[in-house]
């Protein structure tokens, strides 16, 4: 296929099933098609589409067993855990990973990962060519089903992503499958940015969030961020510097920001829905960012959720638009035509029958697409929408797929789900000295 052979990766398989065999009056069926919905789409105000149902990724199946509890390892530390080498995503602790193994050694470490912790590494691969990859991710099942279909043992997997590691050496056991001894990355836990200079008669003004119903706790809420503002940095009058720059800061300040660029993307987003710890909170952004793999593996490295969410700050501040990543300069949509169809938010990753892996961003308008094939409703990751494949207009790269609804009652009618791997963000030239487009650089 196009998107193998001009370096979209193996991962990109694009089709959610195998293509039916065609008849002769049925040829039209794989030619291109150009698209042009998109030159009227509009934001959709109102959708009456289920957003739990593409978290339940019923596509795997309804009857898989379920597991509970956690797996933590202690920081620092060097456990040797099992690799899964196959899988090209970026894994951010937190985020879901539906997995459809098919080798032999895959099902049989999957099968011995479920009588023991269930823990598995994914490693964070730059491209193809990465053969150490430095980082990684431990994953934890939390779902799990073997099948049989066409005389091949299948496993469905559900997993979640756990803690951040760093990969010291890896080999090859006697029964083929990977394994690597890592180095557990430890999440620093950053004081106050004001705390240095803190009065301890102060301390009795600090604020703290109410826990009493969301209804209840509105007005509440609102007069405490606006308390919070002006006594956590009422000490800053005593340094040198203004109260502002310790609010660069501050989590609590930063993950307000942050929910609000959210909100363009999702105008029903509610805070209940979000993380209120900013280690989960970050990272949950993270998974939610349709940037390129160097990208994701600068966040991955970086060991502060405040550091972590002025980076993300910054990236969603400079990224414009996004392009097609083998043309690069070919745009297929910007960020404010990213919206939520998933209790997810507005990107997650779905599984296709093949076993590829596609972290998926919907959209409502995409630009420069080709249409191939008929519309599909099987497999489809969402429940009442048909799939058809999309591919760059210019280089043929396989892009996502185009859905559209299969009751006239349905909204929104149609949208684009967009594949991360073939996506390229367009960061325009930074101000500083030697930094060019895309050419991005962590902010400290």
């Amino acid at each position: 296929m196009a998107e193998e052979e001009e370096g979209g990766g193996e991962q990109l398989d694009n089709r959610l099933l195998p293509p039916p065999e065609l008849d002769d009056d049925d040829e039209f069926a794989e030619m291109e098609v150009e698209d042009h919905d998109s030159e009227e789409a509009e934001k959709p105000i109102v959708i009456n589409f289920d957003p739990s149902l593409p978290t339940t990724h019923s596509y795997l199946g309804m009857d898989m067993e379920e597991f509970h509890g956690r797996t933590v390892h202690d920081e620092d530390s060097n456990p040797i855990i099992p690799i899964l080498p196959h899988v090209a995503v970026i894994l951010i602790p937190g985020q879901t990973l539906p997995l459809q193994l098919f080798r032999p050694q895959e099902v049989s470490m999957m099968r011995n990962l479920i009588q023991k912790d269930r823990t598995f590494g994914i490693l964070a691969y730059s491209d193809r060519s990465d053969s150490a990859p430095e980082l990684g991710t431990t994953a934890e099942i939390y779902e799990y089903r073997e099948e049989q279909e066409f005389g091949i043992e299948t496993v469905k997997v559900k997993a979640v992503g756990r803690q951040r590691f760093k990969v010291l050496e890896t080999r090859t056991q006697t029964d083929g499958i990977q394994a690597a001894r890592v180095q557990i990355l430890p999440e620093w836990i950053l004081p106050s940015s004001i705390a240095g200079v803190q009065l301890n008669s102060l301390n009795k003004l600090h604020m703290f969030v109410s826990n009493k119903p969301p209804a209840c706790r509105l007005k509440q809420n609102q007069k405490w961020w606006q308390k919070y503002q002006k006594r956590n940095f009422h000490c800053a009058n005593l340094t040198w510097w203004p109260p502002w720059v310790y609010s660069l800061y501050d989590s609590e300040i930063l993950m307000e920001r942050m929910k609000a660029q959210l909100r363009e993307w999702d105008e029903n987003l509610k805070d209940d829905s979000l993380p209120t710890n900013p280690v989960d909170f970050s990272y949950r952004v993270a998974a939610y960012l349709p940037i390129d793999d160097n990208l994701r593996i600068e966040l991955l490295k970086i060991g502060s959720a405040i550091q972590r969410l002025r980076c993300e700050l910054d990236l969603m501040d400079k990224c414009t638009s996004l392009c097609c990543k083998i043309c690069r300069h070919t745009e297929i949509t910007t960020k404010n035509d990213i919206f939520s169809l998933s209790l997810y938010g507005p990107m997650a990753a779905y599984v296709n029958p093949h076993g590829y892996v596609h972290e998926t961003l919907t959209v409502y308008k995409a630009n420069n697409l080709n249409l191939i094939s008929r519309p599909s409703t099987q497999h489809s990751w969402f429940p009442g929408f048909a799939w058809t494949i999309a591919q760059c207009r210019t280089c043929g790269s396989h892009m996502g797929w185009k859905f559209t609804a299969t009751k006239k009652d349905m909204l929104p009618q149609k949208f684009w789900g967009l594949t991360r791997a073939g996506l390229q963000p367009r960061i325009p030239e930074l101000d500083d000295v030697g930094q060019h487009e895309g050419c991005w650089q962590p902010c400290r």
